[in-house]
């Protein structure tokens, strides 16, 4: 397990601030991501209905994983997204299309705001998200599959420079599968 004072990536984003990357703590971040993951606009994430010790269950079980890992994301030292990446081949979804060498799989959950929208912030978000996925060279494709409904995630990840593919029925959704090339 690793702790919360073990950075995995920081960058300096000009007119956005300090973004730092780290893996979940599952015991300490619990409570935050149950506060994110049971809010009505996480309800693509899937976990609404989930206790406090439910998440940190999830959690610790993706922290044992190879191929499966959570992070947090903070602006400025303060938690703003979470997300997941993971292996197709190791995964539900690789069972649902052809999965190729390289082929890197991704989740990603803003968190709620504090005080109105910013413009551009999911944006930022993002793109950093990427970049760190991406440090890595074997990753020669990135793979999404949100929920078919979430219509904004769907538009955000296109207008980030990924291709829509089929949609897929994974156990406990519809998803899009959308593709992004190195």
């Amino acid at each position: 397990m690793t702790t919360t004072t073990d950075p995995t990536w920081l960058r300096h984003v000009d007119g956005f601030g300090e973004v730092l990357i780290r893996p979940v703590d599952p015991a300490a971040d619990a409570d935050l991501i149950h506060d994110w993951v049971t809010r009505d606009r996480a309800r693509f994430w899937g976990m609404r209905d989930a206790s406090r010790a439910r998440v940190r269950e999830i959690y610790s079980y993706l922290d044992s994983l190879t191929t499966h890992h959570a992070y947090l994301i903070h602006r400025d030292g303060r938690p703003v997204g979470l997300f997941q990446t993971y292996e197709p081949a190791a995964d539900p979804v690789g069972e649902c299309y052809d999965v190729r060498p390289g082929d890197f799989g991704i989740h990603l959950m803003v968190a709620p705001p504090d005080g109105g929208a910013e413009r551009g912030f999911t944006g930022v978000v993002l793109a950093a998200f990427l970049e760190f996925v991406l440090a890595e060279p074997s990753r020669r494709r990135i793979v999404a599959e949100p929920d078919a409904r979430n219509d904004r995630a769907i538009a955000r990840l296109i207008r980030a420079g990924f291709v829509p593919g089929p949609q897929i029925d994974l156990p406990d959704k519809r998803a899009q599968l959308l593709f992004l090339d190195r």
